[in-house]
């Protein structure tokens, strides 16, 4: 196999300080709110109505937000509700059951949302970083490389934003109300630790402080950094931890996830199984089916006993090739070849609903598509 390099966990380099955005309401708790509205000689009580708005109602426009003084509605809304995504492209496909959303943040980053609509449940994945440092060679954002970790508020602000989507009744035969949320979009939310739990907190906490989700409806995915896995075991929260494991031998995933270089499957796995027995949630295992490269039998075989009686559930997913790539994905019967061998080894399998294809779905698309598309010609560039 060939050897990558290893990608440092900490993506900020000695002295380099990333471009990030003005403050924002969802960066603050309710107390951090009231503070910073005293500072603006208005009364605290301001701080819980702009943020019933934003976390309550899903209103970001100062106009709307009629329970305020006219005069002081635009000046509460720079200082807590700065502009920090701006829509680029918004696409639909499923019969709008999924929507897709490219943002341009305020130093010019792009980053993807995606709102998915189901008969019982509204779900969205959000981007906790613009692009990804990680360098998983099979994935359209790590093939791209890091600009910066997102602020707490970029986090959240696409939660928002789709959750007003789905009340709006836009997304027909849904409820229509957000309740499930995946940090399965842009970048490795564990490599932006602090923002990601913040931007957590934000979500599960109850209007007007946050959105009021329930914990156990938040998915957080990694590509297996262990010393933040066990950090967030020690959080008391109930969020459902996603591995992204893509292979059950070191060989190939030395390949497949370059981090494996520093933290091997065993050590993994380890981390994944002490979150599950301090929490009671069960690991959602993350596995793309690559033709030819991991989807043999004896990996199945091999994943089968890895998984074996383990509070674990495989989601395997067919691969979204990216345009040019080499790799593609698993035909349909190697697929079920797979699920029938972890099956026959007791472990629960699933094959992940494959939605979006035909709006670059798969994260990371969208966003090196714009940029394909805004290239200026060879001649203008030299």
């Amino acid at each position: 196999m060939t050897s990558l390099p290893l990608i440092p966990v900490t993506p900020d380099a000695p002295g380099r300080r990333p471009a990030m955005p003005p403050r924002h309401l969802a960066d603050l708790d309710l107390s951090g709110r009231q503070e910073a509205v005293t500072e603006l000689g208005e009364p605290a009580f301001r701080a819980r109505q702009v943020s019933t708005h934003y976390f309550g109602r899903l209103v970001r426009d100062p106009a709307r937000m009629t329970d305020l003084p006219a005069a002081t509605r635009d000046r509460l809304a720079e200082r807590l509700l700065p502009t920090l995504l701006t829509p680029v492209r918004e696409l639909a496909c499923d019969d709008g059951a999924t929507r897709k959303a490219l943002w341009r943040l305020h130093d010019g980053s792009l980053v993807e949302s995606v709102l998915m609509g189901y008969p019982d449940r509204v779900t969205v994945c959000i981007s906790s970083q613009a692009g990804c440092g990680m360098a998983c060679p099979f994935c359209a954002t790590g093939q791209a490389g890091l600009t910066r970790n997102l602020s707490t508020a970029e986090i959240v602000d696409q939660a928002v934003y789709l959750a007003g989507v789905a009340a709006s009744g836009a997304v027909s035969g849904s409820p229509p109300r957000l309740s499930h949320v995946v940090f399965m979009g842009m970048g490795e939310p564990l490599a932006n630790y602090s923002r990601v739990v913040a931007a957590i907190r934000r979500l599960v906490a109850p209007p007007p402080e946050g959105l009021g989700l329930s914990q156990r409806h938040i998915t957080v995915s990694t590509v297996g950094l262990v010393p933040a896995i066990q950090r967030l075991a020690s959080e008391d929260l109930a969020v459902t931890l996603a591995l992204s494991l893509h292979a059950p031998d070191d060989d190939l995933r030395d390949e497949l996830v370059p981090v494996n270089q520093r933290w091997k499957v065993a050590e993994v796995l380890e981390a994944a199984w002490d979150y599950a027995d301090r929490t009671g949630r069960r690991v959602s295992i993350e596995y793309a089916m690559i033709k030819d490269v991991n989807d043999q039998p004896w990996r199945a075989d091999l994943l089968g006993r890895l998984l074996a009686g383990r509070l674990a559930h495989v989601n395997l997913i067919p691969l979204n090739p990216t345009p040019g790539s080499r790799w593609d994905a698993s035909p349909k019967p190697v697929e079920r070849e797979f699920v029938r061998r972890l099956r026959a080894a007791g472990v629960s399998t699933t094959v992940r609903d494959t939605r979006g294809r035909e709006i670059d779905g798969a994260c990371g698309q969208l966003a090196a598509a714009e940029e394909r598309d805004t290239e200026p010609p060879r001649e203008a560039t030299a």
